[in-house]
């Protein structure tokens, strides 16, 4: 089974791209076919963000769930995806 990861944005947002550009090279180290992502703009899917409970950005939400306001450490997000690919093995 496939891990969403959603990556909330603003335009603006400096630790944003930090955020992408971590999440980007985890997903590498796992691959496309265990985890999918995408960024989402709170400007363009403003009524989402709100419903998941998205204050500030960067925040990441991951199968639907918002784990994340802040950026966390690649370590720590790592940790996080992996043991979630484990419990779906």
């Amino acid at each position: 089974m496939t891990i969403k990861v959603e990556v909330f944005s603003s335009p603006g947002c400096g630790k944003c791209g930090q955020a992408k550009k971590t999440l980007k090279n985890i997903v590498d180290e796992f691959g496309d076919a265990a985890i999918q992502w995408r960024e989402v703009n709170i400007l363009e899917e403003l009524d989402y963000a709100v419903n998941l409970g998205v204050l500030s950005t960067p925040a990441i939400a991951i199968n639907g769930e918002l784990e994340y306001t802040g950026l966390p450490s690649a370590g720590k997000l790592r940790a996080h995806l992996q043991k979630l690919l484990e419990e779906k093995a």
